[in-house]
């Protein structure tokens, strides 16, 4: 880790609840994507030209430091400054966003497959209204047939705070 050093243009900034997101990806299914980066002989240390963020988890939490051995996995490009910072922003724009027809896919498989709206939102680093919201605008109404919609989100936000992944 101490080889790695981030670069002075990430145009990139993530929100504390995506970054406690990361933070769980990675203690759940280990560093699924490499920091890539680049070496730079004037420092003598690897620059990252992509994955700030997850270099920044293992640098914030010590079980992800500890179970790496302190160590982040990297790719090394040979690039120069204006490519990298293109790299980076083809990084950024390639990872896209999430649709609404994607998330609610993926949600209305997760409740079909058993899942409580409590680990629904903790699994996917959601709000207990986002999940309201995105299940009263998509059809998934019916979903709260015994359920006031006032009454929908205090239940939500109740197993949210007591649920234990």
């Amino acid at each position: 880790m101490e080889m790695v050093k981030a670069n002075n243009y990430n145009p990139n900034a993530v929100a504390k609840q995506e970054m406690q997101l990361l933070y769980t990806s990675i203690r759940e299914d280990g560093y699924t994507q490499p920091i890539v980066t680049i070496w730079s002989e004037e420092e003598q240390k690897y620059i990252i030209v992509d994955g700030f963020h997850r270099n920044l988890i293992a640098r914030m939490y010590k079980d992800i430091a500890r179970r790496n051995s302190g160590c982040l996995p990297i790719v090394v490009i040979d690039k120069d400054v204006n490519d990298r910072m293109a790299s980076t922003v083809r990084h950024n724009r390639a990872r896209g966003k999430h649709s609404v027809d994607g998330m609610t896919n993926i949600i209305y498989n997760m409740i079909k497959n058993g899942e409580s709206d409590a680990v629904i939102c903790k699994k996917l680093g959601m709000e207990p209204l986002e999940l309201v919201k995105l299940k009263h605008i998509t059809g998934f109404a019916k979903m709260f047939k015994n359920y006031e919609y006032s009454k929908a989100i205090k239940e939500i936000i109740h197993h949210t705070d007591s649920a234990e992944l």
